[in-house]
């Protein structure tokens, strides 16, 4: 064995040692993640010497440049809890009406400065509040709401046919499109601020979308769902369709409130006393726990 041989083999056992040194540290210390441990040792095992320098080196510099002190002088570690009570802006919630009663405001400054405050905010929500101001003895306040709604109509008329015909394309999944779109379009719809003829149009895409949710997934057609196209169908008198979705909620979610309030609605609307009562006995043997809105609902109905 060469002299050379031998240098190289001494080499390969300190470096050897070496690691085995760094694993014993570790494991003794818990020094970092395990994984981190293996992965330098690793390191270290297939570049003698120069493994073992890179990480002294990097840990020396770490040391002397980079490490400072944590500074907690800000930091509480009492576990004592602590609330904090913020005032009201009683100056911004005196001036906060809504806007069916502002419109009859004779003060156009202020009725003017309502609008604007509204139509800063999400204006899809406000859609049928906006158009009360269209009848404003004000002009300006008149032509401004006009102005909004036009703009924000066109805009839902032009994103439900977008989604739509890539709903209706046979390389989309309806699951992807369905559930955004009747989310969408009942948030408008339910306003009622189309014409009559419009609506029905916006009404009956909206039952063709859920038709293709409920046919591709059916476990993607939630109750809400169920009740949004019901009521929209019975609002446009679309009998036979509003059925048709009543049926299916019973069937799909017969232990929810909502399945019984859309026939409840639906027999009532469409004067068909023995199966309105009918569902009503139904209700009251179930366990279903009736809401306030619910009782109010049948008081009226009665």
């Amino acid at each position: 064995m060469t002299e050379e041989v031998r240098q190289f083999l001494f080499l390969l056992l300190g470096n050897c040692l070496v690691v085995i040194l760094y694993l014993a540290f570790c494991l003794l210390c818990k020094k970092g993640s395990a994984k981190s441990c293996l992965l330098r040792a690793a390191v270290m095992l297939l570049c003698p010497v120069a493994g073992p320098l890179f990480f002294a080196v990097g840990f020396v510099l770490n040391r002397l440049f980079f490490r400072k002190e944590v500074d907690l002088a800000d930091v509480i570690f009492s576990k004592t809890r602590v609330k904090t009570y913020l005032r009201a802006d009683e100056e911004l919630e005196r001036n906060l009406v809504p806007l069916e009663e502002a419109i009859a405001v004779t003060d156009t400054a202020n009725l003017r400065t309502l609008m604007m405050n509204v139509v800063r905010g999400d204006i899809q929500k406000s859609l049928s509040s906006i158009s009360l101001a269209l009848n404003s003895e004000d002009s300006e306040t008149s032509h401004y709401a006009a102005s909004v709604l036009q703009d924000a109509l066109n805009d839902f008329r032009a994103n439900v046919q977008k989604n739509y015909q890539q709903m209706k394309k046979e390389e989309n999944d309806p699951v992807s499109y369905g559930p955004m779109l009747i989310d969408y379009m009942n948030q408008v719809l339910e306003q009622r601020v189309f014409t009559d003829m419009e609506q029905k149009t916006f009404v009956l895409i909206m039952d063709d979308v859920s038709e293709m949710l409920y046919q591709k997934d059916p476990e993607r057609m939630t109750s809400a769902y169920f009740e949004a196209v019901s009521m929209r169908l019975l609002e446009v008198r679309q009998f036979e369709l509003c059925k048709k979705w009543c049926e299916r909620a019973m069937l799909q979610y017969p232990n929810t409130l909502a399945s019984y309030t859309c026939q409840l609605k639906f027999y009532f609307t469409a004067e068909e006393k023995e199966e309105f009562f009918r569902v009503l006995s139904a209700l009251r043997a179930s366990a279903i726990v009736i809401d306030n809105e619910t009782l109010e609902l049948i008081r009226v109905f009665l």
